[in-house]
């Protein structure tokens, strides 16, 4: 029998659906990103967007359509983090726009919704790319327009659409280099294909576990775990391995090797299927496990840890956020005071994360620093309450991240009582140089332009290590190999940290240079950056070099070029 209408019920349990499927979904979708870097990436982003909705959802009362597609686009657009994000949430903005007065949705106002969905997404990013999530939502509106005039069942409507836009994301590689390169699809494509797929088994009536949507509940990015709730642990060390059985592995083996594993564990998982055996205990001696294991075959993917480590490690950072929430609430008290004076006519917010890092834009001048970038893109909301703590009349961001520039471009659009001018810094190194050169004498639109004039001038590196293998920008990158990272790819590649430094640096002085800045990280020592430091200086004697302390976590060298 054919379904015609989507009621309100029905859609906030595919919304719900949706995100739960990201949010189980999201290391996945991060293993596609292109660039091997040890950073919060795109599944991240979509799934902490994408939850910052989930959870408005599930507070409202009576459902009807009006509040559930406010609560669904103010939930995704506060909650926006990273490019994929801040994209996601003007799709699910554009969606909410189109149906929100609407009974029940149809064929026709679904194939609506997906095409406003897309254009509005396509508005919000000043210069999109093809290949990407953009495209992918696209191709899903033109199949939507297309099936709308052939049938009015969301039975036959729906499917066609996931099969529309699987076949898109499938061509991203051919429409972007660098993933072919890769040899992935988009990430954010296949995002946006993992919140469609949710909601489709919601419509389905398929049993969905909400836990990740749920206050409170196992598995949330907001659930605390109690140190009473998990100090005692029985037994110490999560044990995984897969046995590669050489003989047949009946079920009298397994029903032998689960009570044997019972014996000396508990959380037991024991899953045949041909000739692999995929095994899973809590136990305090792995190695009766593994010695067990290896009657039956060879063993693959091994894995063990330590669970009370875990525990302890946990503990520690529970402490250093609660100490971080005590500093914040001191902080916006300060800020509070602040506010009670009269306005002044210019502050600055900037994005940093590393002590030495903020203490510098601190000094030059900036009112609020965002704790967050590469490794954690602040969200729309981060920014809105940044803005509401700087007490000027016009407030600079700097994000100083490519990956952040759409968060705060979003956020300005939501301000209405003061003039907001985000500066597209791509790089910490950008940021600095962008605060150098404002000018307090000069109105608002004089040091825009000379902060950006000042950027342009700016060549920025980062060097961290790789966390996969891949191929990309013409090299080839193993795990654990260092790079040397500029403002338009990968420059350098090596097995050591200083060496491929000085690759980077050669690639990007030229004679014009004059200054370089060197930034040294949380794991390099000092003594080390100052000897680092020494050695650029005898490699360019014309050249100015200013070594200071960063503390950021993940490069070990942040660096620029003027």
């Amino acid at each position: 029998m054919a379904t015609n209408t989507i009621s309100v019920d029905m859609l906030a349990r595919m919304f719900l659906a949706g995100a739960q499927n990201i949010e189980a979904k999201k290391e996945y979708i991060n293993e596609l990103n292109v660039f091997p870097v040890p950073d919060g990436d795109t599944g991240t982003n979509m799934s902490l967007t994408i939850m910052s909705a989930a959870k408005e959802v599930t507070a409202l009362g009576k459902l009807d359509m009006t509040s559930l597609a406010k609560a669904i686009s103010s939930g995704s657009l506060r909650g926006a983090r990273g490019n994929s994000g801040v994209i996601l949430s003007q799709l699910l903005r554009g969606f909410t726009k189109a149906v929100r007065e609407e009974k029940e949705i149809t064929v026709e106002a679904l194939a609506a919704a997906c095409v406003r969905a897309k254009d509005t997404a396509y508005k919000a990013v000043m210069k999109p790319k093809e290949g990407t999530i953009l495209t992918v939502a696209r191709g899903i509106a033109e199949k939507a327009v297309e099936m709308a005039l052939e049938t009015d069942d969301l039975e036959v409507f729906l499917p066609a659409l996931i099969e529309e836009g699987d076949a898109v994301l499938a061509r991203t590689p051919e429409m972007l280099p660098v993933l072919k390169e890769a040899g992935v699809v988009d990430s954010g494509g296949q995002g946006l294909m993992e919140v469609i797929k949710g909601a489709y088994d919601a419509f389905l009536g398929k049993e969905v576990d909400y836990k990740a949507i749920t206050p409170g509940a196992a598995g949330s990015s907001v659930t605390k775990i109690s140190a009473e709730a998990t100090a005692d642990i029985k037994f110490g060390y999560c044990t995984e391995f897969i046995i590669l059985t050489e003989k047949e592995f009946t079920e009298a083996d397994e029903s032998e090797f689960k009570a044997y594993l019972e014996s000396i564990g508990d959380s037991i998982v024991c899953v045949a299927d041909d000739d692999v055996v995929k095994i899973h205990v809590h136990t305090n001696d792995p190695g009766l496990a593994i010695q067990k294991a290896l009657t039956f075959g060879q063993l693959s993917r091994m894995k063990i840890d330590n669970m009370r480590e875990e525990h302890q490690e946990k503990l520690i950072r529970d402490s250093e956020n609660l100490a971080r929430q005590q500093k914040a609430e001191e902080e916006a008290k300060k800020q509070a005071q602040k506010n009670n004076e009269p306005r002044k006519p210019m502050g600055f917010i900037a994005v940093s994360i590393g002590e030495g890092l903020n203490a510098i834009f601190k000094e030059l001048g900036a009112d609020y620093i965002i704790e967050g970038g590469q490794t954690m893109n602040p969200s729309t909301e981060d920014m809105l309450t940044a803005i509401d703590q700087v007490n000027a009349d016009t407030v600079f961001i700097l994000p100083n991240n490519k990956n952040i520039v759409l968060a705060a471009n979003q956020a300005k659009t939501l301000v209405e009582d003061k003039e907001i001018i985000v500066i597209p810094t791509k790089t910490v190194p950008q940021g600095i140089t962008a605060i150098i050169n404002f000018m307090p004498e000069a109105d608002s639109k004089t040091n825009e332009e000379a902060m950006l004039e000042g950027i342009s001038n700016v060549k920025s590196g980062q060097v961290t290590y790789a966390v996969r293998d891949t191929h990309i920008d013409d090299k080839e990158i193993h795990e654990g190999d260092i790079m040397g990272i500029g403002d338009a790819g990968i420059i350098a590649v090596g097995e050591d940290i200083e060496a491929t430094t000085k690759e980077m640096l050669a690639e990007l002085v030229d004679e014009d240079s004059e200054l370089i800045s060197l930034y040294y990280g949380e794991e390099v020592k000092e003594d080390d950056a100052w000897r680092f430091a020494g050695e650029i200086e005898k490699l360019y004697p014309d050249i100015d070099i200013d070594a200071q302390y960063g503390g950021q976590p993940i490069y070990y060298y942040v660096l620029a070029v003027e």
